[in-house]
């Protein structure tokens, strides 16, 4: 099938993999003549675990005050560590405030995204990548090549490794340098928060930022994800219920809700307060910790008025470093680990190559009957 042909009709659904190396959804959902979404987008919803509320004004999202934790006093410092841990053993997921990152880097670097996402077709292929692992890479849904349904999201992600591979594409002008530094600034924020976690675990502050080769070293994936209107949005997923591969996931977006987080077998809906970042607690956190902190389980719905567009740096320890419980953790709380230990590459090789859902790359690595 050409790459211009309109996909709209069940009659012209292509397979997966066909329709993966011709057609974004931007593109889908910009025909005029569609009004329903192809079945190879109908997602399969669990009806028992489908029903999203919004949070609890009794029990709201954690707020962090970055500030405090960075330069306030010690005592407004160990009420936000005190604060930081609850939010990581109760939620796995808070939203920080005054974090220090400008708004206007933030407004830009969504604008790089969307200018981006608004390239030709033709432009965008040059950054497709050929390998799931590639350091630059666009496309649609998550993995064509394994996704039996596409979700309704286009991608691009790029894989940085700390201080020597910081390439970005070099279209549209601008994006690849504001990019970089967004993902500066962020580094400098996740730096900031691991300390404060580190401490709330018991440790000492530099804990994590030594057991995992972070003090000049490091990698980020920053994924940028596009969500068009959908016509249907009851029945596609942006992306489904999953958790992060990571340590720390610090997200932002373009002020149009979908991020819901899954808690006490329910999804809570997020509103974001302005100018904060999202912060998700993610795999390699939880391994860290012995399983004290458990990466959250999340996912990305979309909506039939409204482009979304949501960025995600994923931050984590260089490729070569082994991960594993933390042996200090395992002493003080007289009990065994919970998780082998595996290489980072290893376990990112894991997550990307497999179905994205709920915490299958986890579970691979778990050693005891803990669960989710």
């Amino acid at each position: 099938m050409a790459a211009t042909t309109p996909l709209v009709s069940e009659a012209s659904h292509p397979s997966p993999t066909q329709f993966s190396k011709t057609t974004c959804v931007k593109k889908l959902a910009e025909s005029p003549s569609l009004t329903s979404i192809p079945s190879t987008y109908a997602f399969t919803k669990d009806p028992q675990e489908d029903e999203a509320v919004s949070e609890d004004p009794e029990d709201p999202i954690p707020v962090i005050d970055f500030s405090l934790l960075a330069y306030g006093t010690p005592d407004q410092r160990s009420t936000i560590i005190q604060e930081l841990g609850r939010a990581c053993k109760d939620w796995g997921f808070f939203m920080v405030i005054n974090h220090g990152v400008p708004e206007r880097l933030i407004e830009r670097v969504i604008e790089g995204i969307r200018g981006f996402f608004d390239l030709t077709e033709e432009e965008k292929r040059e950054f497709e990548g050929k390998n799931v692992l590639d350091t630059i890479r666009c496309g649609t849904s998550f993995n064509t090549s394994l996704d039996k349904v596409f979700f309704w999201r286009d991608f691009l992600k790029v894989i940085i490794q700390h201080p020597h591979h910081l390439h970005f594409p070099n279209k549209p002008a601008g994006f690849s340098e504001v990019s970089l530094e967004y993902c500066q600034r962020i580094r400098g924020v996740v730096r900031e928060l691991l300390k404060g976690i580190s401490e709330s675990l018991g440790l000492e502050a530099s804990y994590i930022h030594k057991a995992m080769n972070l003090e000049s070293a490091g990698l980020q994936a920053f994924v940028a994800n596009l969500y068009p209107p959908c016509p249907q949005p009851d029945l596609a997923m942006g992306l489904p219920p999953h958790s992060d591969h990571g340590l720390l996931t610090l997200v932002t977006q373009n002020g149009i809700g979908g991020l819901q987080l899954k808690r006490n077998g329910k999804w809570v809906n997020v509103h974001a307060l302005p100018n904060s970042l999202l912060v998700n607690t993610s795999d390699q956190l939880e391994v860290v910790s012995n399983g004290k902190y458990k990466s959250n389980v999340h996912r990305a719905v979309v909506n039939k008025k409204a482009t979304r567009i949501s960025l995600a740096i994923v931050n984590g320890p260089p490729l070569d470093t082994i991960i594993g419980p933390s042996p200090e953790l395992v002493k003080k709380e007289s009990s065994q680990p919970k998780y082998i230990e595996i290489k980072y590459k290893d376990y990112l090789g894991l997550h990307q190559t497999n179905k994205l859902y709920g915490k299958a790359s986890l579970d691979r690595i778990r050693i005891s009957n803990d669960v989710m």
